[in-house]
């Protein structure tokens, strides 16, 4: 069996489990944020089980539109608070949040071999962990909720392998997007995205976050990498339970072996309106820009937030660009405090703000105006996603991101001098 297969099985009463099989899983954790939570709440109430089925595996995180920026952002807010606090569950008001892709990792609450099912197609970012997450639907959280089980099929898995090494400025965003550009917004549909080669094995915790965060933009179920030191390095002085790691047998069976040598590519830009429709940066041509998002689940770690100040320290952002920059919790906001980040940033004429989806999917901190153009490390770039349907978001690493903001159009770093 691969990886997948193994934690699906080891969660479900069978030895062993394969492509296509329909399957009960028992689930170790369930998300829901304030857009999502209150359609599971109503729908939970309507099962009439009163209680969930377990309060330390049901996870509330308020991240899209916090600081709640309108009367009904305020009244979700509400409603997902009031439920936590009656049935005892894991809620993180803001002020000790954050984005819930950063956050729950950073809290330990998901450990390699967990199954985790959010309602947000983002879940697949603990894939990273070495856990099988995936989003879903308000109805099925409901239903896990009340039960602690969720029905659904063993997806088959695709096995990409990476080798050669990584040039300077190129990371985990810009090997998901030359992967994406490669394969297609529907490259993986309804697949387990296995990332491996040793281009992977020397990638850090926050470049393995991004790649399984955007496994979805492919059209995987998830995207996942084997536990290794690195990944027990970053998991034991935060995992608050047991866990037990899976390996994929070494006669596993893959839909499909995928391999890239990636020591030539360069950072990748994903033009409107697709993050498939990836170019080298040297490629894009001259594209001017009126706003620059550093922050979101994919690309809001501190390490993000270094590579941001390393390219801004000592420089100013251009006049008619504003930039802005979102800590992905408040963790990652006050170690970029205390390691004199977010000095740099004020100081180059971004503004910081506190952490929240916000401008990722045009909510707010940021909405685009029609015929706007915005360089986000966010993870999706359709039409209208950031604001106006006449808009044009363009996705990068921070880097790239940075270097625009300097230069009021699309930039390698390399050219800022």
């Amino acid at each position: 069996m691969t990886l997948a297969e193994k934690i699906l099985a080891a969660h479900t009463d069978e030895r062993e489990v394969s492509p296509g099989e329909f399957v009960n899983v028992r689930v170790d954790l369930i998300l829901a944020n304030d857009i999502t939570a209150p359609i599971a709440i109503r729908e939970f109430q309507k099962i009439g089980v009163g209680r969930v089925f377990d309060p330390q595996k049901v996870v509330m995180v308020p991240d899209h539109f916090v600081p709640n920026k309108d009367i009904a952002s305020a009244e979700q807010a509400k409603l997902m608070r009031e439920f936590a606090y009656e049935q005892g569950i894991l809620y993180f008001e803001i002020g000790q949040s954050g984005i819930e892709h950063v956050l729950l990792p950073e809290q330990g609450l998901v450990l390699p071999g967990d199954v985790v099912i959010g309602a947000d197609s983002h879940t697949c970012t603990y894939g990273a962990l070495g856990a099988l997450a995936t989003g879903m639907g308000s109805t099925d959280i409901a239903a896990a909720m009340a039960t602690g089980d969720v029905w659904m099929k063993v997806p088959p898995t695709i096995k990409l392998i990476y080798h050669g090494s990584l040039g300077e400025w190129v990371g985990g965003k810009d090997l998901i997007l030359y992967t994406i550009g490669n394969i297609g917004v529907d490259g993986a549909l309804y697949s387990v995205m296995e990332f491996t080669g040793e281009v992977i094995d020397s990638l850090s915790m926050d470049g393995r976050f991004t790649m399984a965060n955007m496994a979805v933009e492919a059209g995987a179920k998830a995207g996942m990498f084997r536990v290794d030191n690195r990944t027990q390095l970053y998991i034991k002085p935060r995992a608050r339970r047991p866990y037990r790691v899976y390996e994929p047998d070494n006669d596993a069976e893959y839909a499909q072996v995928i391999e890239y040598d990636v020591s030539d590519i360069e950072p990748q830009v994903a033009l409107p309106h697709s993050p498939a429709n990836t170019k080298p940066v040297s490629q894009v041509g001259d594209i001017e820009i009126d706003q620059a998002v550093i922050g979101s689940c994919t690309n809001g770690r501190i390490e993000d937030l270094r590579l941001a100040a390393h390219i801004l320290k000592r420089r100013k952002v251009h006049p008619r660009v504003r930039c802005i920059i979102i800590p992905g919790s408040q963790q990652v906001y006050l170690d970029a405090l205390t390691g004199g980040l977010i000095e740099i940033f004020v100081r180059a004429g971004a503004v910081v703000s506190t952490p929240t989806c916000g401008p990722c999917l045009g909510g707010h901190m940021g909405v685009l105006a029609d015929g706007e153009r915005c360089i986000s490390t966010t993870n999706r770039n359709f039409v209208g996603r950031m604001g106006s349907p006449k808009s044009e978001v363009y996705l990068s690493n921070p880097a790239i991101a940075a270097a625009s903001a300097i230069a009021g159009r699309i930039a390698s770093p390399e050219e800022i001098k």
